[in-house]
């Protein structure tokens, strides 16, 4: 997955050459679970011969395709009752519009409320454990939805589909981050985070199967609620089975594992600590950087929460019959996966992450939103133009996960960025269904309207983290001018703030 034009032998350097390293140690309590890891190692002895690209390629393989497929079925799940709404469920249930708003509402309701302790948890127990649970949890719960018969009872079921998956993206970007160099950051989360695309073009066309179903006692959307939740459960035990929790517990060897951990000084974020701070989520709240993160990613989050649950709605009001609805959703999942793929790479060979926002952004939110607002009805063919092209808005995400993962140090506030983060995309995704009133049906020109809109604060919010990082970075060169570099400063679980040799990324 990384490309790597020259063999690089990986050899253990405790002592980085610049700045001047000097032979003081701080003292350090409570750091980082890597630092304990590494004080009782040979390290220079067991992991100087350790070939770094084949290290990296083995790691790619034993953590990436889990959790490619954990974030799949993520989307696949949530994404159900899209594809559900033209397979029935809005007539055998008796919804209206509003009621059917309100189900991506509760989902996201749940999501929002559940981020916190989430990330509490995830700092207690082991990340991939956990991470493979809940899985395993909303998998029952997608089962579940094949017997709700009600407004009620599907209501429910939302609310605990979105209580269990808001584990997911936090959880993915622990994970990722206690794995791989910042600069390698960005593709990994734009390879698993492609998920998004694929489950599109997985569901469309898996829903395009059921709708041919034509039993007595079942329903199509019932039959397909069924069989994708017992799929995602047994992908929640490979997960707890196989994930590895950190890289001191995984299945490299000895050596390996020493090597994955010292790759990592260069991060300055650090690896695991398993005790919650509560003087790093202080000092996250005071944190200029993570408050414009928050404000990027709720206004970038509002298209997702609009066209994602209003899609079929959507396509199907532009006037073609259900069978079409469905399979004309399948290219914008394969927009989205090359959109991501191609921000993802563009961010990680050219640490271009908050250019690709800008982008982005620019791209499918305010020219896909107008094209959707602004073109008369009687042209469908631009106005489906409009929609595949705010899929392309959604490669915003990986590039803010990166951010969150590269730019944050000291694990209770990493973990406490990532449920800040998710909050965002919840409030984002709680705002954009509302857009949709019943009595804009069936153009939803305000609804458009507002995707313009929110973009735009979007881009014009990235240019000011932008300026922040390059202010940080620079008066940090000025003011550490000289000094010399502290040994196991990068394991001590030190804020980005609290350590002065700490660089942003952007």
């Amino acid at each position: 997955m990384e490309n790597i034009n020259h063999k690089e032998q990986y050899a253990i350097d405790p002592r980085p050459t610049s700045p001047e390293v000097t032979d003081e140690k701080p003292v350090v309590r409570d750091g980082d679970a890597a630092l304990d890891f590494l004080r009782g190692e040979a390290v220079a002895g067991e992991a100087e011969a350790i070939d770094e690209r084949k290290l990296l390629r083995k790691i790619d393989w034993m953590v990436v395709p889990l959790m490619f497929a954990c974030y799949l079925l993520q989307y696949l799940d949530k994404s159900l009752l899209n594809y559900a709404a033209v397979m029935g469920i809005r007539e055998d249930l008796d919804l209206d519009t509003n009621q059917y708003a309100n189900l991506s509402l509760l989902f996201y309701v749940a999501f929002f409320i559940f981020e916190i302790p989430h990330a509490y948890m995830m700092q207690r127990f082991p990340t991939a454990k956990y991470l493979g649970a809940c899985v395993c949890c909303w998998g029952t719960v997608v089962t579940c939805t094949s017997a709700a018969n009600s407004y009620a009872s599907l209501a429910a079921l939302r609310f605990l589909l979105g209580m269990f998956e808001s584990a997911i993206s936090p959880s993915l970007i622990v994970v990722t981050s206690m794995w791989y160099k910042r600069d390698e950051q960005p593709r990994r989360v734009g390879t698993w985070y492609i998920g998004v695309g694929c489950a599109s073009i997985i569901g469309s066309l898996m829903s395009f199967g059921f709708q041919h179903y034509d039993g007595d006692n079942f329903s199509s959307w019932q039959i397909m609620f069924l069989v994708i939740g017992l799929i995602t459960i047994c992908v929640g035990v490979v997960v707890i089975l196989l994930l590895p929790d950190n890289p001191m517990s995984s299945r490299l060897s000895h050596a390996e594992k020493v090597a994955a951990v010292e790759r990592l000084r260069e991060n300055q974020t650090g690896i695991e600590n398993k005790h919650f701070k509560p003087s790093q989520v202080l000092q996250l709240a005071k944190d200029p950087q993570a408050w414009l993160l928050a404000l990027i990613t709720t206004a970038a989050s509002i298209p997702n929460g609009a066209v994602g649950s209003f899609q079929s709605i959507l396509i199907s009001s532009f006037g073609f019959t259900d069978y079409e609805t469905t399979l004309l959703q399948i290219p914008g999942g394969v927009i989205a996966v090359i959109s991501v793929l191609t921000a993802t790479n563009i961010a990680g060979k050219f640490n271009a992450r908050g250019l690709n926002i800008i982008a982005w952004s620019a791209i499918g939110g305010i020219l896909g939103g107008s094209l959707l607002a602004f073109l008369p009805n009687s042209n469908r063919s631009g106005k489906l133009a409009g929609n595949y092209l705010t899929h392309v808005v959604g490669a915003f995400l990986p590039c803010a996960y990166s951010f969150s993962a590269a730019n944050h140090a000291g694990h209770t506030k990493k973990v406490s960025m990532n449920a800040l983060l998710l909050m965002s995309f919840c409030l984002g995704n709680i705002l954009g269904p509302l857009t949709f009133r019943t009595k804009d049906a069936p153009a939803y020109v305000p609804a458009k309207v507002t995707i313009v809109a929110v973009d735009s604060v979007a881009i014009l919010s990235t240019v000011a983290l932008l300026v922040y990082y390059r202010w940080q970075n620079t008066k940090r060169d000025r003011s550490m001018a000289g000094h010399d570099h502290k040994r196991d400063i990068e394991f001590s679980d030190l804020t980005d703030i609290e350590n002065k040799e700490f660089r942003y990324k952007y």
